[in-house]
């Protein structure tokens, strides 16, 4: 499908999305997504007519709620190919990522690439794991036939991110899963800029562990999914009620997965509007969601490429993100001039130090586009850095 066609008949959501009033364009889904109604609607009614805990009362609105609760837990496990017992309820990514590294019971060396977000790098770290880089290519890829060479028996795990934050490079997350598996090492992907914009089937992709955030997929914030079909070789992490089976002064046994990884009373009302937000990203469906991406993606590389002042970075095939560099200007200075014209888009190194550092700048002007994204928003931002060159010209 070309980019004009793609761009013409996709379905105009924006009215769907009261954050997004007129004149102005948000270029920063990325960092987090504009929630639609239905989203919203969800949370209020979770919060307000249905609201109860869940789990533990006896009296019908809980379990209601409870219903309501295991339902969206379905829900969301099925928009990503997995079973309900696979997938526990976290905060976020960053904290499904923490599990994981503090949790695994064979901590050791950790690959990770250079590109990765601080939630996939720091954790490691804290955890005590050994770290071992990966490369990129020249286009700003994982190098996956360096990993190949880095990977040994001494490496329990690699970790990379799906599609960078920055670069919106995709990783070939099957092959990888390849190449960890014939050292014996397990593969844990940061799926957060993924899942709001390519398919993701977790048994088709190979990996071991798949984590994402609830509000960079049109969610609320403050919730966030782990996916693996090995959370019943993980001990718990935190402790408190609801994780338990038999609590004792002298010992405590633990459910099963995932709900012992859910300690205290979890994210209910943060559940119930994930699911909403699945349920809206299914209704326009997640393939056409990514080839519209992909052209407002193509259309504004073009346009950049042009321009004699601008340094675009990651490959061109990068997915829903494009990062570039304005010679002379600081990115802070071009977003607050492009604010100005209504323009929202994010500055700054994006918890991505090490890359900026292999990219040679101190933070990048980036991109970002969602489902409300349009041709009107690349237009305002390519107007929007003409007046940036006209005042630092």
């Amino acid at each position: 499908m070309s980019t004009t066609t793609a761009l013409r008949t996709f379905p105009d959501v924006r009215a769907d999305f009261p954050g997004l009033t007129p004149g102005w364009h948000y270029l920063d889904t990325a960092a987090t997504a504009q929630k639609p109604q239905a989203v919203i609607d969800a949370t209020v009614n979770a919060m307000g007519r249905d609201y109860a805990t869940v789990h533990r009362g006896v009296y019908a609105r809980s379990a209601d709620m409870t219903l309501a609760y295991e339902a969206a837990r379905r829900r969301i496990a099925g928009f990503i190919g997995a079973k309900e017992e696979q997938i526990a309820f976290v905060r976020g990514a960053t904290e499904a990522i923490n599990l994981v590294a503090y949790s695994h019971p064979r901590k050791g060396r950790v690959l990770l690439s250079v590109l990765e977000h601080h939630s996939n790098i720091v954790p490691w770290q804290l955890a005590g794991w050994q770290v071992d880089v990966c490369p990129l290519t020249a286009d700003g890829c994982i190098d996956l036939d360096a990993a190949e060479k880095l990977l040994t028996p001494d490496h329990t795990m690699v970790a990379f991110a799906h599609v960078s934050n920055v670069l919106g490079s995709p990783l070939d997350v099957a092959r990888t899963a390849e190449l960890a598996h014939n050292v014996g090492a397990e593969l844990l992907i940061d799926g957060c800029q993924a899942v709001p914009r390519l398919p993701v089937d977790v048994a088709a992709l190979g990996c071991d562990y798949y984590a994402f955030s609830g509000h960079k997929l049109y969610g609320p914030t403050g919730i966030g999914v782990l996916w693996s079909n090995k959370l019943d070789t993980l001990p718990p992490w935190q402790g408190g009620g609801s994780m338990i089976d038999r609590v004792t002064f002298a010992k405590t046994t633990y459910a099963p997965a995932p709900t012992r990884f859910e300690a205290g009373t979890p994210a209910i009302i943060e559940a119930i509007g994930l699911a909403a937000a699945v349920d809206y990203v299914e209704s326009i469906g997640i393939d056409a969601i990514h080839a519209h991406e992909c052209a407002l993606v193509g259309s504004l590389r073009e346009q950049l490429a042009r321009r004699n002042s601008i340094t675009l970075f990651g490959p061109e095939n990068s997915a829903g993100i494009v990062s570039f560099a304005m010679a002379g200007v600081h990115p802070h200075d071009i977003g607050t001039i492009l604010d100005e014209s209504g323009v929202a888009i994010r500055a700054g190194h994006h918890c991505a130090q090490p890359l900026m550092e292999h990219l040679g700048v101190p933070a990048t002007a980036r991109a970002s586009f969602g489902v409300y994204s349009n041709d009107d928003d690349v237009a305002a931002l390519i107007e929007g850095l003409s007046r940036v060159e006209r005042i630092f010209g």
